[in-house]
């Protein structure tokens, strides 16, 4: 497997990820999550330098993940996803060897955080935490545990900049 940034040829393959990973809990025929990567891709908040593929043994796309320009009032983080894996590549480390490749490529390129809202059991083992643990607010704060952040090496706990609601790119409210 290779992960590799996105090019331009991948958008549609990375569409057909996104739907078929999503399509089972969709009450929709295109998966709100689909709609949701579209609508980053036209935005200021869209990083071309975080928008990773998997790539199978074929040089097909099998999965995707995206960080996206958020903030913490008006200092600078990323929110992670969606984080996609065709079901017929799931369970083969694709979405952890996507998950690493992103987080590192975010450290390089001196984020503070990446911030996402998924499942603490799973995000636990890539080192996120609660949040609130780190003086950052849900944008819901009916996310709770949900919401997650894991520090990257620019993160200073020392900085207040860093402590409020998080806020993700702004199609995250919209779709």
């Amino acid at each position: 497997m290779l992960i590799r940034r996105e090019s331009p040829a991948d958008v549609s393959a990375v569409r057909a990820v996104t739907g078929a990973a999503f399509a089972a809990r969709s009450q929709t025929p295109v998966p709100v999550e689909v709609t949701l990567l579209d609508e980053l891709r036209g935005c200021e908040a869209w990083l071309p330098a975080l928008s990773l593929v998997a790539e199978g043994p074929g040089g097909e796309v099998v999965g995707h993940v995206v960080c996206t320009r958020g903030h913490i009032g008006a200092a600078p983080a990323l929110g992670l996803g969606p984080i996609s894996v065709h079901p017929g590549h799931q369970g083969r480390g694709t979405g952890s060897a996507l998950m690493h490749t992103a987080l590192g490529a975010a450290d390089a390129l001196g984020e503070p955080l990446v911030a996402l809202l998924g499942e603490p059991a799973y995000y636990r083992r890539f080192g996120f935490r609660t949040s609130t643990g780190y003086g950052i607010a849900p944008p819901d704060p009916a996310w709770g545990e949900y919401f997650q952040v894991r520090t990257l090496a620019a993160y200073d706990p020392e900085d207040p900049a860093l402590r409020g609601t998080f806020a993700y790119a702004e199609p995250f409210s919209r779709v």
